[in-house]
């Protein structure tokens, strides 16, 4: 933070100096509960476009999809969806109502009356960004017990196994595209790995309860956790030392408005 000496300026440009140091205070003070509500409203708006959509305010709706579509890749096969009799829905069940030959035109599909709306999030999103803000509720609630993360185990246990999965994925519908055959489409391969012990539900596709699924969950949730606590307590430390800065400038200031 630049230093400013508080006797060589004028009352006026004092002035501001010390409203810009008590807003700044305000927020390192408190951007604990700054982030929970600014951040945590950023993650569950999405789930507002399906409620606005069935409600008829389409207008709304369709900006949130908009809006999201630039964070998300919104798949409707990865995608929760509300108001309808299915959560979510299969590849082949939306092809009977929409064209999956393409990724760009399939992620277009947001729901209909009889379906239902899907969120502007999809599984993983939820899961991830949700994560992080829940990682802050915890925090929050530990409070100054709450336990610091290295960077090693939040790469280990965080970072590695969602790159995994993400990665893995996006090689799948980069080669397979939507055509539901891809090895993460398939996942064949675990099918070897495990012997075919479980039920082809499992295996296949996206739906809650496969493979897939929790894998998006289970890494998303995990990493946005580990993240808050490896790297919130940087972000605290920073602000201390940033509180300390300030609470010193403003005692400068006081004590030249105290001694004319």
């Amino acid at each position: 933070m630049a230093s400013t000496t508080p006797t060589t300026v004028s009352p006026t440009t004092r002035s501001i100096i010390k409203g810009v140091d008590n807003v700044a205070l305000f927020i390192v003070k408190h951007w604990l509960a700054l982030f929970l509500i600014v951040y945590g409203a950023w993650v569950w708006a999405p789930f507002l476009a399906p409620f606005f959509m069935h409600n008829g305010w389409t207008d709304a709706g369709n900006a949130l999809y908009f809006i999201y579509s630039f964070f998300c890749h919104q798949l409707p096969e990865r995608s929760l969806f509300f108001y309808g009799p299915q959560t979510m829905y299969s590849l082949q069940d939306i092809g009977k109502v929409w064209s999956t030959e393409n990724q760009l035109v399939l992620r277009q599909f947001i729901g209909n009356p009889e379906m239902g709306w899907k969120m502007a999030w999809s599984d993983r999103m939820i899961s991830t960004y949700g994560g992080i803000w829940l990682g802050g509720v915890l925090w929050a609630i530990f409070g100054r017990r709450a336990p610091r993360l290295s960077l090693a185990i939040w790469i280990a246990l965080g970072v590695l196994p969602l790159g995994v999965d993400g990665f893995t994925h996006f090689i799948n519908d980069i080669v397979a595209g939507s055509s539901g055959q891809g090895f993460r489409d398939t996942n064949d391969w675990l099918r070897a790995i495990t012997g075919n012990a479980f039920s082809d539900e499992f295996y296949y596709g996206n739906m809650l309860g496969s493979f897939n699924s929790w894998a998006r969950w289970i890494t998303g949730l995990v990493f946005g956790i580990t993240t808050v606590f490896a790297i919130f307590p940087i972000i605290r430390n920073a602000m201390r030392d940033t509180q300390q800065d300030l609470e010193y400038q403003l005692a400068r200031i006081h004590e030249v408005e105290t001694s004319h």
